[in-house]
């Protein structure tokens, strides 16, 4: 049984930093592509981060690049997102999510795609992450 499990939310003031963790199971951990996304009330689920992923490597958009970072443990089968720099615009329920490596285009592209979240098909319960200005 695939599950995930991710922790590390709270409370932080603006300019602080986070380090969300996503403990998977159930599968083959160098398989398959971990990705976070995050979702704040009243919009979109929109992706975070990617590791593994189409083309192996990791991947942060432009938006978030220098502020996040996903890096991960194999031999606790845990995948981190380090959050610095923290903006009240960053609130928001943030999960983890597991997709095969093989059935995702490069990041770039994955990205791009409208509701990209539906190509994963395993999801963590969600973390809340709330800034504070």
């Amino acid at each position: 049984e695939v599950q995930l499990q991710a922790s590390g939310g709270g409370l932080v003031q603006a300019g602080g930093s986070l380090r969300l963790s996503c403990a998977a199971s159930g599968f083959a951990f160098d398989d398959y592509t971990i990705a976070w996304f995050r979702q704040a009330p009243g919009k979109e689920r929109e992706g975070v981060s990617c590791i593994r992923c189409g083309d192996g490597g990791t991947y942060i958009p432009d938006s978030l690049k220098g502020r996040f970072t996903i890096s991960s443990d194999n031999a606790k089968n845990t995948v981190y997102l380090q959050m610095h720099s923290l903006k009240p615009e960053d609130t928001a329920v943030y999960y983890c999510a597991v997709a095969e490596s093989i059935s995702l285009p490069t990041p770039r592209l994955l990205f791009k795609i409208p509701n990209m979240s539906r190509l994963f098909g395993f999801w963590g319960q969600g973390t809340l992450v709330t800034v504070s200005s």
